[in-house]
């Protein structure tokens, strides 16, 4: 049994991380999407923390092995926490993997136990992000085909301008 992390802040899930855990789920016996909080970005999400995981919830809610959690720390105390040894991360772009790259390094001389699998992003969702989704929603644009069907209503109902 080989569990997996799928980390990131998801402010809002896209289907591009949609994309990414499914996948993953395939590959190992269980999925756990880690919300989690970036130092660089703290005090500044458009969801709060139940609001991201709540809609994880929703939009994975197909993928028997996947699970929701958030943890604010570091990746590698969580996974050494949950008997977790294999993070997967999608990629964009060679951009995305300088950084990634980093972090995995990183995660590995904390948790030497830990590694990280890269899974290279469908090239429909290589320009989509999260930051991409709630411009467009701010300013009341259409971003249907941007995140999961099931979570639509939800992310346009927070951004609703009344």
């Amino acid at each position: 049994m080989i569990r997996a992390i799928c980390p990131g802040s998801f402010d809002p899930i896209t289907n591009g991380h949609l994309d990414i855990i499914e996948r993953a789920s395939k590959m190992f016996s269980e999925v756990v999407v880690v919300v989690m909080t970036n130092y660089q970005k703290k005090g500044h999400y458009a969801f709060s923390e139940d609001e991201r995981v709540a809609l994880i919830k929703k939009a994975t809610s197909h993928l028997e092995n996947v699970r929701v959690d958030c943890y604010d720390g570091l990746l590698a105390d969580y996974a050494n926490k949950n008997d977790i040894k294999v993070v997967v991360k999608g990629l964009r772009a060679l951009s995305d993997f300088d950084s990634e790259f980093q972090q995995a390094l990183g995660n590995n001389k904390l948790n030497p136990e830990l590694e990280t699998v890269f899974i290279a992003t469908r090239a429909e969702n290589m320009y989509l992000s999260s930051s991409l989704v709630r411009q467009i929603a701010e300013y009341g644009g259409n971003f249907a085909d941007f995140v999961p069907a099931s979570v639509f209503g939800d992310i346009k109902n927070h951004y609703r301008k009344d």
